[in-house]
């Protein structure tokens, strides 16, 4: 995910790749989810079009280049219950917070203000998935950091 060689544009755009996917995870996530966690993912799947939405005017007016949806992405494991649900979703925070995290590196100035304030996002919500799923310790010492 950190390419020395990764410019502002490529790493945004690989963060754009990366909310695509967890957009997309979301439609599986709340199917297996009732109550306060569906809301939580009806808000988390609404944080990310929003920063999509955000991403997709950033590039266009900057680069003119802007990566394609998919029409699907594969999940790293059957989704079948609350559990795998929970999992997924703090999976896919820190997946994403990932790549912004990676963008850091990569942009200055507004896009990297951009970059830092998802990171932070994804890494909350990640710990309200922990949370919810009761997984200890709910946070992580480096979110958007392999463990």
């Amino acid at each position: 995910m950190n390419n020395p060689t990764t410019g502002p544009a490529q790493a945004l755009a690989d963060a754009l790749a990366a909310e695509y996917a967890a957009i997309w995870a979301y439609g599986v996530i709340g199917v297996h989810l009732t109550g306060a966690a569906r809301t939580a993912a009806r808000a988390a799947e609404a944080a990310h079009r929003s920063r999509r939405d955000a991403l997709l005017l950033q590039l266009a007016e900057g680069s003119g280049q802007v990566p394609a949806d998919r029409a699907g992405y594969a999940l790293p494991y059957p989704v079948t219950d609350r559990a795998g649900a929970l999992r997924l979703a703090v999976e896919i925070e820190e997946r994403t917070a990932g790549h912004w995290r990676a963008a850091l590196a990569h942009t200055g100035g507004v896009e990297r203000n951009t970059a830092l304030a998802a990171l932070t996002d994804c890494a909350l919500r990640a710990t309200r998935w922990r949370r919810t799923a009761g997984v200890t310790p709910v946070t992580v010492p480096f979110p958007g950091r392999p463990a």
